[in-house]
């Protein structure tokens, strides 16, 4: 089948590589000439591993193709997806609309034949009945279905998501646009995909549902972590004691210092702005948001306190500055407010990440940047782990200790053992557990 992308942005671009792969015919649209000459110079504007391999093995067959004109792309398509961006509206933390709006109105005037056009873009409940408005007033005679199909991708993983998911949601009640989805998503019915049909508004509100529970059980997990400090208990025993009930399940029962990233806390205020303007109290979302954000900006005084009282003039290295590993996103993670605090503080930091420092910079201008994590350490008063990559589970940690002035380690992602900790000799505090082994 032939499809159009509307957006290279995550969503957009591991989706058209993804689809390239099915055996379907691609093109990703984007109005950014920049980066549409660097996708055709293979230049991958994300960091997803396997995605610059996936794209250039698909450029390579002739399935996948990028451009910013939507003209050609559209008309000749079976489906146009749109994929663009939808963040917080700065004001209000409704999600910001316009861009999908803009990529409804120039879809519509480019149409030929039947199209099953495609909001993949996280959108709140009623948009895709906007976008159906904004087709027909523009294009009165165009044979067109407006369906929804949100995406469940985990930054990091993104492409196996992708390619083995545990659902498919499309949201139409129109045949014809369900022939042609279920025909877009053929390929994966070796896997046994579980391809769920419905309404176009209960797949709208599927996906902001899923996200606010998500996130949900990250802020339950980092209360009841707060807690075993005080009891002396262990968190991360508590979450496998609690995980292993299939009712509740392991996943996202992982205490640290708050959630970020491009979609739990944009997704979570949108989410309470919708259920607002429905007269309805999602006073549970709400506390989540609230807890989150709490969280995020008290992690600088955990520092603060393990390291005598006050970081004024003190070194701090911060290993890990992304949202979480195997990304370059810096969109609202923890290691921002958390920075800004310890430089409130009177702190002098360094940082480390393995591939988020460009982003970083965009973010956190007045830090100093290191390659090297030891060269990050050299020097340090206090060391706070940020994101949990790889490549810090496996320092040498008697190298850490002769690098580092004071040997302070603040362990917000619980990567090392207190009782190892311990007998190197470090000042250790981690999230939600002892710093030394409680009978």
């Amino acid at each position: 089948m032939r499809i159009a992308m509307i957006g290279t942005g995550y969503v957009g671009l591991v989706s058209g590589a993804c689809f390239a792969d099915f055996g379907h015919q691609v093109t990703c649209v984007d109005k950014d000439a920049g980066k549409i000459a660097a996708l055709h110079r293979g230049e991958i504007p994300i960091f997803e591993p396997g995605l610059d391999a996936l794209v250039a093995s698909n450029v390579k067959a002739k399935r996948l193709d990028f451009t910013t004109d939507l003209a050609a792309p559209v008309a000749e398509a079976d489906a146009v997806f749109i994929a663009v961006g939808t963040p917080s509206r700065r004001g209000d933390g409704h999600a910001d609309l316009t861009y999908v709006y803009s990529a409804a109105r120039e879809i519509a005037a480019v149409l030929r034949g039947f199209t099953v056009v495609v909001t993949k873009s996280t959108v709140p409940v009623g948009t895709g009945d906007e976008v159906e408005r904004l087709i027909r007033e523009a294009n009165p005679s165009a044979d067109v279905v407006i369906a929804s199909n949100p995406e469940f991708l985990r930054e990091g993983a993104a492409i196996r998501d992708f390619k083995f998911p545990d659902r498919i949601v499309v949201g139409t009640s129109d045949e014809r646009g369900r022939k042609v989805l279920g025909d877009v998503y053929r390929p994966l019915s070796l896997n046994q995909a579980p391809l769920m049909f419905t309404a176009r508004r209960t797949a709208e509100l599927i996906k902001y549902a899923a996200n606010a529970f998500l996130a949900t059980k990250i802020t339950f997990i980092n209360e009841i972590a707060d807690l075993a400090e005080r009891v002396g208990a262990d968190v991360q025993e508590v979450a496998r004691g609690i995980g292993l009930d299939n009712r509740i399940g392991s996943k996202f029962l992982h205490a640290g210092p708050g959630f970020g990233g491009s979609c739990f806390p944009k997704d979570t205020r949108a989410l309470v702005k919708i259920a607002q303007d429905h007269d309805v109290n999602l006073r549970i979302v709400e506390a989540v948001l609230g807890v989150n954000e709490i969280r995020k900006r008290a992690m600088a005084r955990k520092v603060s306190n393990l390291a005598g009282g006050s970081l004024r003039g003190k070194t701090v290295a911060v290993l890990g500055l992304t949202f979480k590993p195997d990304t370059d996103d810096m969109r609202e993670a923890p290691s921002i407010p958390l920075v800004t605090g310890l430089l409130d503080m009177g702190a002098k930091v360094r940082a480390h990440d393995p591939v988020g420092m460009e982003q970083a910079r965009k973010e956190l201008p007045d830090i100093e940047y290191c390659d090297d994590p030891y060269a990050c350490l050299k020097g340090a008063d206090a060391m706070v782990v940020v994101t949990e990559w790889v490549q810090y589970r496996t320092l040498d940690l008697e190298r850490v200790k002769r690098e580092m002035a004071q040997p302070v380690v603040v362990d917000l992602r619980n990567i090392y053992r207190p009782e190892e900790m311990a007998a190197l000799g470090f000042t250790y505090e981690s999230i939600g557990r002892a710093s030394e082994p409680v009978v």
